[in-house]
């Protein structure tokens, strides 16, 4: 048995992510995953998704190996070594070489609300950055909307959040739109995910 860092939400929602991820992507293409953690989404969507090539990365450095020795367990090929990327930083990744290559998918889990609000616009600046035209950015995660009703799960998830830290949070759909604005995407899809998730698909606005 794997001694590897596992997550159970990981786990369970992998699936559900590469059905769609299936539907929404062609078939072939280069992909950045921001803040892979454990690394159990981009070795179950390499493997799933063989016409991709999957660079992950992470802010934590000690995550990095695990990422690396997943990837290596699953005898995947189409997947580089993990690196280290700060969302924040003006330069992706901000340690050792640039990307040299734009991509045609960034996908990011579960990162808005546990991060600071200003890593939201970060985030947008930087897929702008890196995409290429005709690419988009994959957020999956819990949001909060105007005129639909928040689960009661939801609602005290965020509790919890904003108990643990005063800058996390559930965020608004709205005011991450208007951060996507801002870098110049747009949402083009929006689709409702189990455990009242969402993914959305933002492109460059027309």
């Amino acid at each position: 048995m794997s001694k590897l860092p596992f997550s159970p939400a990981a786990e369970r929602n992998k699936a559900p992510i590469l059905e769609r991820l299936q539907a929404v992507l062609p078939a072939q293409g280069a992909a950045l995953e921001i803040a892979s953690g454990t690394g159990q989404h981009v070795a179950w969507f390499a493997a799933g998704m063989p016409g991709w090539r999957w660079q992950p990365t992470d802010f934590e450095a000690q995550a990095l190996p695990a990422i690396d020795a997943r990837v290596a367990e699953a005898g995947l090929t189409q997947v580089a070594p993990a690196r280290r990327l700060d969302v924040m930083a003006p330069q992706w990744p901000a340690e050792g070489p640039a990307f040299s290559i734009p991509f045609d998918a960034i996908y990011c889990a579960n990162l808005l609300h546990i991060a600071p609000w200003a890593t939201c616009a970060a985030l947008m600046q930087g897929a702008a950055r890196h995409l290429v035209q005709g690419g988009v950015l994959i957020a999956y995660g819990p949001y909060l909307e105007h005129g639909v009703p928040t689960s009661p799960g939801n609602l005290a998830f965020d509790a919890s959040l904003r108990a643990n830290h005063p800058d996390w949070g559930i965020r608004q759909l709205a005011h991450v739109t208007e951060q996507a604005q801002h870098a110049g995407l747009a949402l083009l899809q929006r689709h409702a995910m189990p455990s009242n998730n969402l993914l959305l698909v933002w492109g460059r606005q027309t």
